[in-house]
């Protein structure tokens, strides 16, 4: 592994998803099929409905402020540049021109407001897109939208001109040349090769005046526009106040915005509980703390209990004095040895200053019973990295053994089971359930199956007789040069590193999860899953490049957030209780699925040394393992690098269960905490780890967008390893031919088909495990409609309000005022086979009012890609 700040591989800006999100964490991008039909029938019902308040325009008062949280005030108004951020794109969706947005289920989709239509009209003997604008689409200024700004936004993001500095530039240097029409309102693009994902150019579109030279590109929409063309317009940014002021667009030809105006507030996380309870926000995305306060305080306020002291399944619902233990309550030693007085005296402070926290504790819970809380699935995937570059995991079976080693139904489970979401693995890593392109290719690697993956690492070399019998001897791969520079990683970048043996910081610090964990293997031995009490949230998952350009996706900013399990317990080796899950028969893809190894060696081959309890069976059980694993004398251990930042503890869970899972087939893991302004650009982007966690926005381009990320990293002209986003460093050259072949093919079937077979490779090559869809909470009072948990969907910005109080009675979702039928319906929540009854309006923390049956409309508005614009 390479040191910290000495980078392995190069990365390149080329179609960045995004640089801006490497250090800030949610989405700002929109996300293949060709499969059976039912596949295709499957990918039609989201895993989880949206959660808007949704509400018919008749029906939402005229007026008002929306007060709405983002994490930062953004650094730059431009999402072309690497330093845009989730509050970029936000803005840019108000503001902004977006030809193409996502409805429901993660598909693009003409908007109307801006194109009356846009079509391929040439195919051969080149690719010719005609778009033709809405007559009454202007700019700000009063300039109508035309080829000029079409022209100006492709020689900026081109690639040909180095003077502007972009962030990606993927699809634009595959243009030709951009001429006007028949007339004013028609813009002519011709390619100069095929290019599937064209719907994905020119959103958001910037007027000339932005994009036509580098000066006013690289600089001139940092803190202002000079023209804006969406339904509202940027009235102010005030860093001071840290406030962001959004107003009625007076020129706006669509319909007339509900809301008068949109303040975006910066607001950090761990600051939205105290501002929600202050009454200072309307909307705020939530972490799951913070939604099971709203939850207890809206109970509370309907007559229940009562919060309970020590009681709830996260510490941040519990309230003040949860931490108290009987540890904690008994005088210490210095304290005995103090006078009466002084005790009495100390005694007096901690019970003033635990009756101060339980009065603002309670104020704030009253607070919070104003609230509720919508939820969904986010379009976004949390993965298991693995470095592919060197040491055991450069082997794919050590790869295919860990990725085979993982109950994935589990570990969704721990994450999202309490929110009463569906918690089904993810089986793409280029779509996810819901949308058209998804189809489950996971067969390709196989499921959970201790014995197949003890076999692989059997075949590959790692034995129970090859290890070495004490822990300071050379270890495997990235170790001896951890090792090397632990004190330097401690003392120049806060990080602090565990291993199975963990340190008595770690014992102290996780004692309580340690013991939760520990009893769960006791009534779980299979997995070493815990109960369903024993749970963990999402809040906190690093999310790489979520806030894309042009895609015009749901935001959810997360800041800096990150994963941080705990350090792993003590390996535990398996007995047949352990082992159930079977491999499916793969098929339909040849050559795309991951081959078995020859069956681990008995219990006999093991050095006379070491013992097992476990007695396998010969069919179906793993064989049992009296020890760990080695090689040469070296053992099996990886290194797991995780962020160390707050709000993280509960995610530890997830650490654990990965690392016991892993124990459990010989392969120990050494966790190393980072501080979280090093644990991307120091570790994961410079490939100085094993094993990492980090989340991947989905795509509604997953040909443009699926490539950098996956492909076969190649040498660079300067001899270095060019990894573009493929931080695992795995790919293959069939890989990166399908995705080219994919890019290029116009029939959207057979793109499908081929993005289908590139991701069953990718799974086969257990570079990347996906293992659950992050959850989306969002804090909102109930008269706030038609925004909250958007899941795939664009916000219609016009249609966002408050409930008018003196209109009753039920609701009839309407279209917008001038918007078009949206060809192929899409399929109604309620009717999804996988919606979880938990989802319901029964639970008294989440908002009545979001029967999935009321639409907001929010793609209302926009036509299905999937008619003539798509000829």
């Amino acid at each position: 592994m390479s040191q910290v700040g000495a980078p392995r591989g190069r990365t390149c800006s080329r179609t960045i998803r995004s640089v801006a999100l490497l250090t800030s964490g949610v989405l700002a991008l929109p996300v293949l099929a060709a499969c059976s039909s039912d596949g295709d029938e499957r990918s039609k019902a989201p895993a989880a409905a949206q959660d808007v308040g949704p509400a018919a325009r008749d029906r939402i008062a005229d007026g008002g402020t929306l007060r709405w949280a983002v994490d930062t005030v953004p650094t730059t108004l431009n999402t072309f540049q690497a330093d845009a951020d989730a509050a970029t794109s936000r803005i840019a969706g108000a503001v902004l021109p977006s030809l193409f947005t996502l409805d429901k289920t993660g598909r693009p989709q003409r908007n109307p407001d801006y194109l009356e239509s846009a079509k391929i009209i040439e195919r051969e003997p080149k690719q010719v897109v005609l778009y033709k604008l809405n007559q009454q689409a202007v700019w700000s200024d009063g300039r109508e939208l035309g080829a000029a700004d079409f022209v100006a936004q492709w020689r900026a993001l081109s690639g040909k001109d180095s003077a502007y500095w972009t962030a990606r530039n993927a699809g634009y240097e595959r243009i030709q040349k951009i001429e006007r029409g028949a007339n004013d309102l028609e813009v002519r693009v011709t390619f100069n090769k095929p290019y599937a994902d064209w719907r994905a150019l020119f959103s958001p579109l910037y007027p000339k005046d932005v994009m036509g030279a580098p000066n006013s590109f690289n600089d001139g929409a940092r803190a202002k526009l000079k023209a804006t063309a969406g339904p509202f317009q940027l009235k102010e940014m005030d860093r001071a106040d840290r406030e962001i002021t959004l107003v009625r667009n007076p020129r706006w030809w669509g319909a007339r915005p509900k809301l008068d105006t949109i303040v975006l507030s910066a607001v950090p996380r761990d600051k939205r509980a105290a501002a929600l309870a202050a009454g200072t926000l309307d909307l705020a995305e939530i972490d799951s703390p913070v939604a099971e306060r709203i939850t207890q305080a809206r109970h509370n306020k309907g007559g229940g209990a009562g919060p309970q002291t020590g009681a709830g399944p996260a510490s941040g619902a519990r309230g003040p004095g949860a931490e108290t233990t009987a540890a904690s309550a008994t005088p210490s030693s210095a304290e005995e040895d103090g006078s009466d007085e002084e005790k009495d005296e100390a005694a007096r402070e901690s019970r003033e200053k635990k009756t101060r926290a339980l009065a603002k504790y309670a104020k704030e819970q009253r607070g919070l019973g104003g609230y509720v809380v919508r939820k969904s699935l986010e379009p976004a995937f949390t993965q298991l990295a693995l470095n592919g570059e060197t040491g055991p995991l450069a082997d794919e079976r050590v790869r295919r053994a860990v990725a085979r080693a993982l109950d994935r139904k589990k570990l969704a489970e721990a994450v999202l089971k309490p929110l009463g979401l569906p918690a089904n693995p993810p089986g793409s890593h280029l779509a996810l359930a819901g949308q058209h392109a998804y189809a489950d290719s996971s067969d390709a690697l196989g499921d959970q199956n201790t014995r197949e993956a003890q076999a692989l690492l059997a075949d590959a070399g790692w034995t129970p007789g090859g290890a070495v019998k004490k822990d300071d001897g050379t270890k495997a791969g990235s170790e001896a040069d951890a090792d090397k520079k632990k004190d330097k990683d401690k003392g120049e970048n806060g990080s602090e590193t565990s291993g199975t043996d963990k340190k008595k910081e770690d014992k102290k610090e996780d004692k309580q999860e340690d013991k939760g964990d520990k009893e769960a293997d006791a009534k779980d031995p299979e997995s070493g899953s815990a109960s369903d009490s024993d749970s963990a949230s999402d809040e906190g998952a690093y999310i790489v490049g979520d806030n894309k350009p042009g895609r015009g996706a749901p935001l959810s900013e997360t800041g800096s957030r990150v994963i941080a399990p705990a350090a792993v317990g003590q390996a535990r080796w398996l007995d047949d209780a352990d082992v159930n899950a079977q491999d499916r028969q793969p098929g339909g893809m040849a050559g795309a699925y991951a081959p078995g190894g020859t069956a681990a060696p008995a219990a006999g081959s093991a050095s006379p040394s070491t013992t097992s309890s476990a007695s396998a069976s010969p069919s179906t059980s793993a064989s049992p393992l009296p020890g760990p694993l080695g090689k040469n004398g070296k053992p099996l251990t990886l290194r797991f690098v995780l962020p160390s930042g707050p709000g993280s503890e509960q995610l530890r869970t997830v650490g654990q269960k990965i690392a016991r899972m892993l124990d459990r087939i010989g392969i120990r893991t050494e966790i190393t905490k980072v501080a979280d302004a090093n644990y991307f650009k120091d570790h994961v982007a410079s490939g100085d780890y094993d094993l990492a966690l980090y989340s991947w926005p989905a795509t509604a381009y997953p040909a443009t967008d699926g490539r950098p990320i996956y492909a076969k990293p190649v040498p660079a002209s300067d001899g270095s390893l060019l990894v573009e986003q493929n931080y695992t460093r795995v790919g293959t050259d069939h890989i990166n031919q399908l995705f080219d072949q994919a890019a290029s093919e116009l029939d959207e079937k057979a793109a499908r088909d081929l993005l289908r077979r590139a991701d069953a490779r990718i799974w086969a090559a257990a570079g990347s495990i996906p293992l659950y869809q992050r959850p989306q909470l969002v804090a909102a009072k109930p008269a706030v409609a038609n925004a909250g948990a958007f899941a795939f969907a664009a916000p219609r910005y016009e249609d966002i309000g408050f409930k008018d109080p003196a209109k009753s009675g039920p609701e009839q979702p309407q279209k917008s005022a001038g918007a078009k039928e949206t060809a192929g319906a899409t399929q109604s929540p309620k009717e999804s086979p996988e919606a979880s009854p938990k989802e319901s309006a029964d639970d008294t923390g989440t908002d009545s009012g979001n029967d999935s049956g009321n639409d907001s409309g929010n793609d209302s508005g926009n036509e299905s890609a999937g008619e003539s614009d798509e000829q």
